[in-house]
Order: C-alpha cells, then sequence, then structure tokens
C-alpha cells in the first residue's frame, strides 16, 4: 500500500450541502476501489484560477490523503475525470 496525495479543484457555484454530498461521494469511490482515506479537508474556497478550466474562473480545492494499491489509482483517476463537479483532480505518491 502507497500513500497518495489528491488535490481536486470543483465548481465552485454548487452549495455547500451538495459539496458535501459529492465529498461524501468520492470518498466512497476511494473506498470502493480499495483505498482508505485518511484526511479530507477543504483546502482553499473559492480561489481564482490562474487560467479558465472548462469554462470556470473559480474554483474550491480540496485536499485528500489515501493509502491505496497502485492499480487502484488508476481506477480512481478515471472515475474522477468522468464526475462533471470535478474540474481538475491531481494525484500525487507521497
Amino acid at each position: 500500500m502507497n500513500k497518495y496525495e489528491t488535490m481536486l479543484i470543483l465548481k465552485p457555484d454548487s452549495p455547500a450541502q451538495e459539496r458535501e454530498a459529492l465529498m461524501k461521494s468520492l470518498t466512497d469511490l476511494f473506498s470502493k476501489n480499495g483505498a482508505t482515506v485518511i484526511s479530507s479537508a477543504v483546502w482553499s474556497e473559492k480561489r481564482k484560477l490562474a487560467y479558465p478550466i472548462k469554462k470556470q474562473k473559480e474554483g474550491v480545492y480540496h485536499l485528500m490523503v489515501f493509502e491505496s494499491a497502485p492499480e487502484a489509482v488508476v481506477k480512481i483517476r478515471h472515475a474522477l475525470s468522468l464526475n462533471d463537479s470535478v474540474i481538475r483532480a491531481s494525484i500525487l505518491k507521497i
């Protein structure tokens, strides 16, 4: 099991309740693929992006740390790319 860190940029226009539901579904996605979420926290609320991404000029940054097998990271990355609420996702090995 390796330790990974993912930075998610979420759409800023969704209400807080929808964002909480999204984070719960993402945590479920991680656990479904065999990953264990160690920590999950909002890194920055409505931060201006350096350049527009998917026609968004602002985003909510969310940092997650998890442990997983390397094979599961590919599945998680693919699932994050399909989610409409996630503007950008970056997964790094710690």
